[in-house]
């Protein structure tokens, strides 16, 4: 049981860290436009990334899957970006069931990306002498998602006290939330080369 703790703990504080900021970022822009009464669809998104970011965790860490952490680390931001910018061009529009697809797949495809750059981390911090790598990767996972549960329901609770107290409409906030997001992972893009 003690075992538990630590990789849980590992997974929590991996996300909630400082350093857990781009992780934190792309959770604000994947559901900023959602508010409480969506939470099927908060559900399904974040599910999905789970799935994503948990397969490429697993291969990743048994080594059937190998790639250049640069360049994950350049992708990582990539799909906040590209996620923030989705909301910009998107706010204060209706979604349909195609662009429910398309975001619940760019979510998964998303989360094998991130995954990827949670492996190397993983892999430095499991314990010399562990026979089973599956364990401890499926404690450090939970206490990932526990993080990232955290945030999202800060995120909604900031949303709706935006949105109600504070009047902004649904379209404004998004646009500003994803536009802030945007201002901030620019010059970090711009640093991160990786070729």
């Amino acid at each position: 049981m003690n075992e538990f703790w630590i990789y849980f703990k590992l997974g929590i504080n991996h996300i909630l860290h400082i350093e857990g900021l781009d992780h934190i970022l792309f959770l604000v822009v994947l559901v900023i436009a959602y508010t409480f009464k969506d939470w099927k669809k908060v559900l399904w998104l974040v599910t999905a990334f789970t799935v994503g970011h948990t397969l490429s965790l697993i291969l990743s860490t048994y080594g059937a899957v190998k790639v250049n952490g640069a360049i994950v680390e350049f992708f990582v931001l990539v799909t906040i970006f590209l996620m923030a910018l989705y909301n910009v061009f998107t706010a204060g529009k209706n979604t349909n069931k195609v662009k429910s697809v398309i975001l619940l797949i760019s979510a998964l495809f998303f989360g094998i990306i991130h995954g990827l750059a949670f492996a190397k981390d993983f892999k430095s911090m499991i314990t010399a002498g562990v026979d089973s790598k599956l364990l401890p990767l499926l404690e450090f996972t939970l206490g990932i998602e526990v993080a990232q549960i955290i945030v999202v329901l800060v995120v909604l609770i900031i949303s709706f006290i935006f949105q109600t107290i504070f009047r902004f409409s649904k379209r404004d906030w998004v646009m500003v939330v994803s536009a802030i997001v945007i201002g901030v992972l620019i010059p970090t893009l711009i640093k991160a080369r990786f070729w």
